[in-house]
């Protein structure tokens, strides 16, 4: 397994609050609540082809390994 950091891809990022992401290259989804972030998080990863990661502070990545 290459754990070579440069093949992983952020894909897209899920957070509820706008002041925790910054602007970059993935795009940004907001969520309203904690179900509604964890649903997008789940179709996002789907549709995307990428695994969500919990960051532990209101902010899920998707990111294509």
């Amino acid at each position: 397994m290459d754990n070579n950091i440069d093949n992983d891809t952020i894909v897209a990022v899920v957070a509820m609050d706008e002041e925790k992401v910054s602007s970059g290259d993935s795009p940004v989804f907001l969520a309203k609540n904690a179900e509604e972030q964890e649903r997008l998080c789940l179709l996002l990863s789907r549709i995307m082809g990428g695994v969500a990661h919990d960051l532990e502070n209101g902010v899920y990545i998707i990111v294509k390994h």
